[in-house]
């Protein structure tokens, strides 16, 4: 009377199973390959890598962000979305219309803006990061010329 078949059960418990199990090993293989690659690849300095490699490295490295021009492809979209959009309140309500097409745009650039602010900041700051490893490295690389004439002298 009560029977009940187990069997999508027992297909369910397996699925949940190799599921579980796959995650594991992908993460730990994960965790493997990301060590590798950072130690090998990215800080390597000593690699002679093709123009497209060294791209490679510099966006794995975060020297190159994908941010901005991501942002501006979204800052266009959504632009361009609220303009077409805004043309299905023209039977609703023309002033709805209007604000829309004018007010719409206006403020998508003040977000987008506000967000481009960040990535300049992070430019600027990059800058002068270098200028400052420039500055530097000039006083060191005096002070070891100097050691190296005072050798020759010796």
């Amino acid at each position: 009377m009560g029977y009940y078949d187990y069997t999508s059960l027992e297909q369910t418990v397996n699925t949940v199973k190799y599921t579980a199990m796959w995650t594991v090993v992908s993460l730990i293989l994960a965790i493997i390959g990301g060590i590798l690659v950072y130690f090998l690849f990215i800080k390597g300095k000593d690699l002679k890598l093709s123009y497209g490699l060294n791209k490679l490295r510099d966006l794995l490295d975060f020297k190159i962000m994908l941010i901005e021009p991501i942002l501006k492809i979204l800052y266009l979209v959504m632009t361009i979305f609220i303009i077409l959009i805004s043309f299905n309140f023209i039977t609703i309500n023309f002033l709805t219309f209007l604000l829309t097409l004018i007010l719409g745009p206006v403020i998508v650039r003040i977000i987008y803006e506000a967000s481009l602010m960040l990535v300049m900041i992070w430019k600027n700051t990059k800058v002068i990061a270098d200028n400052t490893a420039k500055v530097k490295e000039t006083p060191e690389k005096k002070k070891k010329a100097e050691k190296s004439e005072e050798d020759k002298e010796n």
